[in-house]
């Protein structure tokens, strides 16, 4: 073999099932072979790619993703550490913003983790494109690893901004590379997604189900060019994903994360899951995020089999909350947080008290979207890793609120009617001509944040977002030792749960630092491997 890319040596195979369009990235390894004569047939360049998948959104390896993403959620305003009855170490150094290169905490293998993805898909581009399979089928995964490389490089340049661009395969000799500016990571970005939509079907159907398709490639051009401020570009992909997509609203919001509504209508991509444990495809956020301390003594049946064993971490704060509160969103309130005691909302049958150890719990709340419901509980070999609860990569709302915000610099009198689509679907009332100027802007962002909390959009979303006010990134105004979340929960809650349990301090977000906390660091161990080729982001 030629070319390897950082630890990418050989190449796991892996066997596909076809039982259900969840399957499509199952797979089971049965021994390794090396790339001097991989890519020749359909089956390998489709395990290949199926692999690709797992470990762009729901890695086996739960914690190269999973905890950094929480962690990410967790240096915003929408979430606490929560876990108050083990240690946090993992999760202070974003959630404190005590975050430096040598001590990044549950952060410190997404830069690497990320790479050895971009690496898979550098080596799928480049043996797909040789092989000498049917056309049809090489666009297809040839598509997909575009897009997937994208994707990898998006969440990069958002977390650490401008990195090394790699896009062939390296070999070790090739491993020092310089970063490229966040213009040109973006830039790569968007070529690969416009190559990628011009391989890929609309749609597919049965086993191949929930695969990337062109509508998920201009739904991530839409995202991407918001975050840049091409404000008429994330107009137009937004428009054209809307328009031509074929996708709608669900009905009820609630239905976005039921088990039995995998790849539902609103959906344009998601990562896909699986309850058998053989498959290692569980959404392991649900054991991360579900309720600390549960006992079967709170639950109607009175059956062990009812309990989930959560861990606790990534607590909704009582400021999220009030933000519902304060637009009467019921929905979307009790479809996002479960406070301890309420029913859980859509299972209050089987859990119309939902109980948990608050004493372990810094705000007594949970997240709704990543619980599993008791009857689904209770089929589950085991609920560490094993809930079938598929996770929204890219849905339709957001491409209304993606619109809605281009509109607002492009044409005001338009923004609102695509948040007021929104707010109709939870039963809100429009806001058009309710709201002028810059408080169209401000009523946009508050509906994404309502929206999408802890999909993984709000850290990202508040360091883009310019503050009308002050000119200054949002997060600016939130955190910091006078920004309005600090302030808000060290002088002004009242919350029972988050005053009373300081085991996680209650000043949150005070050691932010405006000249440096716009992006994470560079982890010291990858610049040291670049033997000083890699520079570390300013006051790092």
């Amino acid at each position: 073999m030629k070319k390897i890319f950082l630890s990418i040596i050989t190449i796991t195979l892996c066997i596909i099932s076809s039982s259900c369009s969840d399957d499509f990235i199952v797979h089971d390894e049965r021994g390794t072979q090396t790339l001097d004569n991989y890519f020749s047939t359909t089956q390998e360049c489709q395990t290949f790619v199926n692999d690709l998948y797992k470990r762009a959104f729901l890695h086996y390896d739960w914690y190269q993703l999973i905890p950094g993403r929480l962690a990410n959620e967790t240096a915003t305003d929408d979430a606490w550490m929560g876990n108050t009855g083990q240690n946090a170490s993992g999760m202070i150094p974003a959630a404190q913003y005590l975050m430096t290169a040598n001590n990044m905490g549950y952060l410190s293998d997404l830069f690497k983790t990320r790479y050895e993805n971009i690496g898979g898909c550098n080596v799928a581009i480049e043996g797909i494109t040789k092989s000498t399979i049917s056309e049809v089928q090489k666009n297809q995964y040839l598509g997909e690893s575009l897009f997937l490389r994208a994707y990898n490089y998006y969440d990069l340049v958002n977390n650490f901004g401008g990195v090394p661009l790699a896009l062939s395969p390296l070999g070790t000799g090739d491993l020092n590379l310089e970063r490229a500016t966040k213009e040109e990571v973006y830039a790569s970005i968007e070529k690969d997604l416009l190559m990628a939509a011009d391989l890929l079907k609309p749609s597919y159907a049965g086993s191949d189900k929930g695969r990337v398709t062109k509508w998920a490639c201009y739904a991530l051009m839409a995202r991407v060019s918001l975050f840049q401020e091409k404000w008429a570009e994330a107009e137009t992909y937004s428009s054209k994903v809307i328009t031509e997509g074929g996708f709608s609203l669900e009905s009820n919001f609630l239905s976005i994360w039921n088990v039995k509504n995998h790849n539902g209508v609103e959906s344009i991509l998601e990562s896909q899951t699986s309850s058998d444990p053989a498959q290692q495809l569980g959404n392991i956020l649900s054991t991360f995020t579900g309720a600390r301390g549960e006992s079967k003594d709170n639950f109607p049946s009175l059956s062990a089999g009812d309990v989930m064993d959560g861990w606790g971490w990534c607590t909704p704060t009582s400021d999220l909350e009030n933000c519902y509160l304060s637009e009467n969103d019921v929905v979307r309130r009790r479809s996002t947080i479960t406070v301890s005691g309420d029913a859980a909302y859509g299972d209050e049958t089987n859990n119309p008290t939902h109980i948990w150890d608050i004493r372990q719990s810094k705000s007594g709340r949970i997240i709704r979207k990543f619980y599993i419901p008791v009857a689904t509980r209770r089929t589950l070999v085991s609920t560490f890793g094993n809930a079938p609860l598929n996770l929204p990569v890219l849905r339709l709302a957001e491409m209304y609120l993606t619109r809605a915000e281009a509109n607002f610099h492009l044409a005001p009198g338009k923004a609102m009617a695509d948040v007021d689509i929104i707010r109709n679907r939870v039963g809100l009332s429009p806001k058009s001509g309710k709201v002028s100027g810059d408080n169209i802007l401000r009523a946009i962002w508050k509906e994404r944040r309502m929206e999408f909390a802890f999909e993984g959009l709000r850290l990202f979303d508040i360091r883009r977002q310019i503050d009308p006010g002050t000119n200054k990134p949002v997060i600016a105004s939130l955190m910091g030792p006078s920004g309005t979340f600090v302030l808000y929960n060290t002088t002004l809650s009242t919350d029972k749960n988050e005053t009373t349990n300081l085991k996680e301090l209650q000043d949150k977000g005070t050691n932010f630092d405006i000249n440096k906390n716009l992006l994470w660091p560079i982890p010291q161990s990858e610049i040291d491997r670049s033997g000083g080729m890699i520079n570390q982001n300013p006051n790092y």
